[in-house]
């Protein structure tokens, strides 16, 4: 191999060594089985105080545009249209019940960061990891919202075609990566353990976050896509777009973990460097 070769292979492979002997592809399945419960109360709690802040008919209206420019060959439209009416008409009582499976998504997370950090355990590990995101449901509607604000001029260059939907493309990625990236450096800072460098933690955080807009609007191009996603289930489409969800999150979740690792390495260089 010629020297350059093996250099720039160092240098790329560097931010994850600290994967190496640590099974990511585990992790990222058992974080997704953490988000699979999560994920709708996560977006009911948010889309329902984000109701109660702005207004139900607000936002209906700054949603609706949205809704009618997604591809609708899996049904995007209809189960994003059901989600944002669900969380609109949730009673209190009912936001109280789906905070429990909305904060195991932090307990999730921790486990598998706490995991790949070091060999054992980390005693409540589970609440530890619950009671950090917490601030995170608390910051969800002012998030929600400043996407929400930002849909309705994105959806309407959608489905004007041509160059039209380049911009409307490249503004969505900005206004996604804009909105996860203060999300991905809380998690990295706060919800895993050891406390990185604020320094790598926004540099790495902010290039995770362009990575998940990215791979957030890939996930609406496969929506575009006329795939009979219950072929391989006997027909049943139902099961095939649950899969189809599940894969994504769980390539989501790869791409959550390896950015800690790159975090952690960032970090741990910086400390060196100022040694």
């Amino acid at each position: 191999m010629p020297g350059w070769v093996a250099r720039a292979r160092r240098v790329v492979t560097a931010p994850f060594r600290s994967l190496q002997g640590r099974d990511l592809a585990l992790h990222a399945a058992a974080v997704t089985f953490y988000a699979g419960i999560a994920v709708v109360p996560i977006a009911l709690l948010a889309i329902w105080i984000t109701g109660l802040i702005a207004g139900a008919d607000r936002v209906r209206r700054l949603t609706g545009h949205t809704i009618a420019a997604l591809p609708d060959a899996i049904g995007a439209p209809q189960a994003l249209s059901a989600l944002i009416e669900a969380g609109l008409q949730l009673t209190p009582l009912f936001a109280l019940a789906s905070l429990l499976p909305a904060t195991l998504y932090g307990e999730g997370l921790r486990r598998a960061f706490v995991s790949l950090r070091t060999p054992g355990n980390e005693p409540l590990v589970g609440w530890r990891g619950r009671l950090l995101w917490l601030p995170l449901m608390a910051a969800a509607p002012a998030l929600l919202l400043a996407m929400f604000l930002a849909l309705p001029s994105t959806s309407s260059l959608w489905v004007r075609g041509g160059w039209y939907s380049v911009l409307g493309v490249v503004l969505s990625f900005l206004a996604a990566w804009i909105v996860l990236t203060p999300v991905v450096i809380w998690v990295y800072r706060y919800v895993a353990p050891g406390r990185p460098r604020w320094l790598s933690t926004i540099l790495v955080g902010s290039f995770t976050a362009a990575n998940l807009s990215g791979f957030l609007h890939g996930f609406v191009l496969f929506c575009s896509l006329p795939i009979n996603l219950g072929a391989p289930f006997g027909g049943f489409d139902e099961i095939g777009g649950t899969v189809a969800v599940g894969l994504w999150l769980y390539l989501f979740h790869v791409i959550v973990l390896a950015g800690y690792a790159a975090t952690r390495s960032a970090s741990a260089f910086q400390t060196r460097r100022e040694s």
